[in-house]
């Protein structure tokens, strides 16, 4: 891991930068901020005013080591230290988007104006005398139904409660866009009712009634509530018994009314997370399709019928935005890349955790099969894209491989196949060094799989290299595959979104490695292009010349005397040219040997350390391992 870059008075940016925050923060506490929109309803779309507040504009780390640990993804949110599990609280509310999370029972915060440049800010609900801040959700309270806000709109979280083996629901109020909150005198709003699950309210308004409705989850079922102003709650229906899979307790509900693609019908969808169970290997999540009154959900498939929101074990907890502007109309999604298998075991440091890329949702109905959630990554995204390398149409042969020219460890890959009924091939990602990441498709079964027994570092958790698979037919004879690969993530789009594949994955800073290979049948590529993503923490060309940093694939290396072992390193950008100069610090203990490129040769001479270094040519930035030679 690369250290924090230390200033002239010896802080750390990091830590001026969390000063920073908290200075702000007690700014805008002390000074409030002026509300602007007028309210359609509960919560419904506002228009500008002249007096509306405008974000500050996003600003890029200067320092050049800031989000570059291994591992650490670059155009996915994760937090600067600690803990990150379930979405929280996202709300969209004069100009901003707003990402709470879980952070060790309270609610972490970031924000940002367009849902990839995110600006972290202090810990918005800590724990109180009530207990922890468990998992909820926020709105805007157009109308102030509250109180809260002297009539002008103002945003309230809904949030469980936890302390002494009981779950509560309470509530929070933020009258300056969500840097201060004050905790409601009257909590919680909805006391224990008996039961030991009881959590993560989602709240919305529902308009034909003019009233919030509540969705909680309740063991392996769910209730719903119906308030009129957030504090007072009357239960009006449940819904799950022998419902879909009821492998483990149910969490983290959500309910939303979504379009179905090609038409102007709408229906609603039931999505809930399930928890850590041995049918599923882990956790994973499910959703409904069908109607809601204001009071009830009604299942409109069989009540056996399981469909999986995402067939990756890394897709967990997800929920969707609140207020977004009916000018926009999408329902964005966001999920944490975590199973309660191994929440917190992940080999990063200092931090665990990180969240999907944003995804927007609609429902396509799929021949044969009925309605099914579509997913799909929002377009936002795109302007993170560099320079595209494309591949030509061509025929696969076996043995070939026409993505040999490409390197990457942060990139989305936009491919699409014209297959025959007994195809197999797939693509490998981050290869190298024995490490591979697998995305096959097999015709025959109409099977897309992803491989991770070969991705790296599996140690923390026994079980993780495994295989996971799901359903994807051709449509017309085409395959499409969008992946988006990002330092320790993998998430795979396809069938026009209704199958997604989410994988965490921690290989080799140097394996950058990609493979197009054929198994079986006839397959041509119709289209293929690799875009390099920038990192949206500093400002970085993603496809320069100019090299950056460079990375190794270890930090140490032991080498017997007389023997040796290899060294790999990797100039960033992959674009840049990838010359090196590989240097010992004592030649009498270990000798180098390279050609110029990214691999080098460590000779073991006698007992000692040496430091191996390898720079660019001018020398301007390198990277350094220690290698131990040791008498066998």
């Amino acid at each position: 891991m690369l250290n924090p870059k230390i200033g002239v008075d010896g802080m750390s940016e990091k830590t001026k930068k969390l000063l920073c925050l908290m200075a702000l923060a007690l700014v805008v506490a002390v000074s409030g901020c002026g509300k602007g929109g007028s309210s359609k309803g509960g919560e419904a779309e506002s228009e500008s005013t002249p007096n509306e507040v405008t974000p500050a504009p996003f600003q890029f780390s200067q320092d050049p080591n800031y989000y570059t640990e291994l591992y650490r993804p670059q155009y996915h949110l994760s937090p600067e230290t600690g803990n990150m599990s379930d979405p929280n609280g996202m709300v969209f509310f004069e100009g901003e988007y707003h990402q709470f999370y879980q952070n060790s029972g309270q609610w972490g915060h970031a924000v940002s104006t367009d849902l990839i440049h995110w600006q972290h800010l202090p810990v918005a609900l800590l724990r109180d005398s009530l207990g922890e801040i468990w998992s909820g959700s926020a709105v805007v309270d157009w109308k102030d139904t509250s109180g809260f806000f002297d009539g002008k709109p103002g945003l309230v979280a809904i949030f469980t409660h936890f302390k002494g083996g009981l779950q509560s629901q309470s509530i929070a109020y933020s009258a300056d866009r969500g840097r201060t909150w004050t905790k409601y005198e009257g909590n919680p709003v909805i006391p224990n009712p008996g039961l030991k699950d009881f959590r993560d309210p989602k709240v919305f308004w529902y308009e034909p009634t003019k009233s919030w409705t509540m969705v909680v989850s309740v063991d392996n079922k769910v209730r719903f509530y119906s308030s009129p102003d957030l504090k007072k709650w009357e239960m009006t229906g449940e819904f799950g018994a022998d419902q879909g899979s009821h492998a483990a307790v149910w969490e983290c509900p959500d309910l939303f009314e979504l379009p179905v693609e090609g038409t102007k019908e709408k229906k609603w969808v039931l999505a809930v997370s399930i928890g850590n169970n041995p049918a599923t290997k882990g956790s994973t999540a499910q959703y409904f399709v069908g109607s809601f009154d204001g009071k009830n959900f009604k299942n409109e498939n069989d009540p056996s019928k399981v469909l999986w929101t995402d067939y990756g074990k890394d897709f967990y907890a997800a929920v969707s935005y609140s207020d977004i502007p009916e000018s926009d109309g999408r329902r964005i999604y966001t999920g944490w890349m975590s199973n309660w298998r191994y929440p917190f075991n992940m080999p990063t440091d200092p931090w665990k955790g990180n969240m999907s890329v944003p995804r927007v949702l609609t429902l396509k109905d799929v021949p044969g099969e009925g309605l099914r959630l579509a997913q799909q990554p929002v377009k936002e995204l795109e302007a993170l894209r560099g320079k595209p390398a494309e591949i030509p149409a061509q025929e696969l042969k076996k043995g070939s491989n026409p993505f040999s020219s490409l390197l990457g460890t942060s990139y989305e890959l936009d491919a699409a196949f014209n297959v025959d009924d007994s195809a197999e091939f797939g693509i490998k990602v981050r290869k190298g060094a024995g490490q591979e990441t697998v995305i096959s498709y097999n015709a025959a079964s109409s099977t897309l799989t992803v491989d991770r027994t070969k991705s790296g570092d599996s140690t923390f958790e026994p079980g993780f290299a495994e295989k996971v698979e799901a359903p994807l037919k051709p449509e017309n004879g085409t395959v499409k595959l969008r992946l988006y690969v990002d330092e320790s993530t993998l998430e795979v789009f396809s069938g026009d979104g209704t199958t997604v594949i989410s994988s965490i994955i921690f290989p080799n800073a140097t394996s950058s490695g990609l493979e197009l290979y054929l198994s079986k049948g006839s397959v041509k590529l119709e289209s293929a292009a690799l875009y390099p993503m920038k990192s949206v923490w500093r400002d970085e060309a993603a496809d320069g010349t100019v090299p950056l940093r460079v990375v190794l694939n270890k930090s140490s290396l032991d080498v017997p005397v007389g023997s040796s072992a290899q060294a790999v390193a990797a100039v960033l950008p992959y674009s840049a040219p990838q010359k090196l100069v590989w240097e010992s610090s004592d030649e009498t203990v270990a000798k180098v040997v390279s050609d110029g490129g990214t691999t080098a040769v460590i000779k073991g001479i006698k007992d000692g350390q040496a430091e191996i270094k390898a720079r660019t040519p001018d020398g301007k930035v390198y990277s350094v391992l220690s290698a131990f030679v040791y008498k066998p």
